[in-house]
């Protein structure tokens, strides 16, 4: 199977991995030369690292990495993959435009990575919405089981049945839900995120005796706060905000959020969140 990745930011390498360790080709696309050049780095490093953890022998590696290629525009992919998966930024307008570049390629099945916009609304640049599904991946995609396969108005049975397929053909647990904004792991999980947000506004307590309260008092795996940390504070801001539109006051970002993300204080990614990276 082929599947062509556009966005090599954090989730389109991650999903590139995951498809390429899996024993299928990725093609990522990248139109930003430096970002390009990151991304072959860190999927080298990551690869590595899975032999250094016994995760993936020699041979395993090296034939992943071959399985990798690297492309400064979709239109240097050829026609007919079977999957394009889109994982750029959580823009409406800027995902529309690379997802009606990637249909002109004619790929079997189409797919956007979003975390919260409606794949409804995605659809609308479509000329063929039936083959058009959402497949939101979770950070870190290489460790992370979870994918959203999110059924659009137009998606078809045998694209959410495909997406469904791949997902697991890629060592991932799928679940379908229904096109809703912020389908079910965002409208849950940036909720609680809020919440912890406002607790440390309020001086509650710290951030990381606020974490600890789920990891130990509910068996969280990570706390809601250093787990925005690592999905970026930007990105939890611009859910928040989208899901506000929706759903109201109890979405609306906190002031401290606004004021972090403003700073530059956007978590992992700049060295310093809630956390100390």
């Amino acid at each position: 199977m082929r599947i062509g990745i556009i966005g090599a930011g954090t989730m389109g390498v991650g999903i590139a991995h995951a498809v390429a360790t899996s024993g299928w080709d990725a093609l990522v696309v990248e139109p930003d030369d430096t970002q390009r050049d990151k991304a072959r780095d860190r999927l080298g490093e990551v690869v590595s690292s899975g032999v250094s953890r016994g995760k993936l022998t020699q041979a395993e590696a090296d034939a992943a990495i071959s399985r990798l290629s690297f492309h400064s525009s979709a239109a240097e992919l050829p026609e007919g993959l079977d999957w394009i998966i889109e994982s750029v930024p959580e823009k409406l307008e800027l995902k529309r435009a690379v997802l009606a570049e990637a249909e002109a390629l004619s790929p079997r099945h189409l797919a956007s990575n979003t975390s919260a916009i409606s794949i409804t609304a995605l659809a609308k640049g479509l000329s063929a919405p039936a083959g058009f599904v959402g497949m939101h991946f979770f950070n870190p995609v290489w460790s992370m089981k979870l994918v959203e396969v999110v059924v659009g108005e137009g998606s078809s049975a045998d694209a959410v049945e495909a997406a469904v397929e791949v997902a697991r053909g890629i060592g991932k647990e799928p679940i379908v839900v229904r096109d809703a904004p912020g389908f079910a792991s965002s409208r849950l999980g940036v909720l609680l995120g809020l919440e912890a947000i406002r607790m440390v506004e309020e001086g509650i307590a710290s951030p990381e005796d606020i974490d600890k309260a789920m990891t130990l008092g509910y068996g969280y795996p990570m706390g809601p706060l250093r787990l925005g940390d690592l999905v970026g504070l930007d990105v939890r801001l611009a859910i928040a905000e989208h899901l506000s539109q929706t759903y109201g006051e109890r979405f609306t970002p906190p002031s401290l959020l606004r004021e972090m993300v403003a700073q530059g204080k956007l978590g992992k990614k700049s060295g310093e969140g809630f956390y100390r990276w």
